[in-house]
């Protein structure tokens, strides 16, 4: 006997409720709350990542200007990339000098040190 075919059915999911979406944020809000953000040491990526999940901002640009123009326009002072870079490179060289037999470590510093030339090739 032939196997009878599956009923087409409507997805069901759980909506977000009402009082689980934040409320919109005005411009000046968003922009006074990145320049705090950042003068708590966070670099623009983490604040990114913490207006995206903590104050429900998906996009910054609808403003018309990124994080990184925000920080100038106030002459925040903020790491770059080259930085954190810099301070992943010293931290796996100081594990892989303890581990030798770690060669994840090994490969990790030869692409960290290929991701900061790159990156200070595209700076020039």
């Amino acid at each position: 006997m032939p196997r009878k075919k599956q009923e087409k059915g409507k997805l069901t999911s759980k909506e977000a409720s009402v009082l689980d979406m934040p409320e919109r944020m005005k411009a000046e809000e968003i922009e006074s709350l990145v320049v705090e953000l950042a003068k708590q040491n966070n670099s623009p990526a983490k604040i990114g990542q913490i207006l995206k999940e903590k104050h429900g901002v998906h996009k910054i640009s609808v403003l018309g200007k990124k994080i990184t123009r925000i920080l100038s326009d106030h002459k925040v002072q903020y790491p770059n990339d080259s930085h954190f870079i810099n301070k992943k490179i010293e931290n796996i060289k100081s594990h892989y000098a303890k581990n030798k037999q770690d060669k994840k470590a090994e490969r990790e510093i030869v692409r960290y040190l290929s991701l900061k030339k790159k990156l200070e090739n595209y700076s020039l």
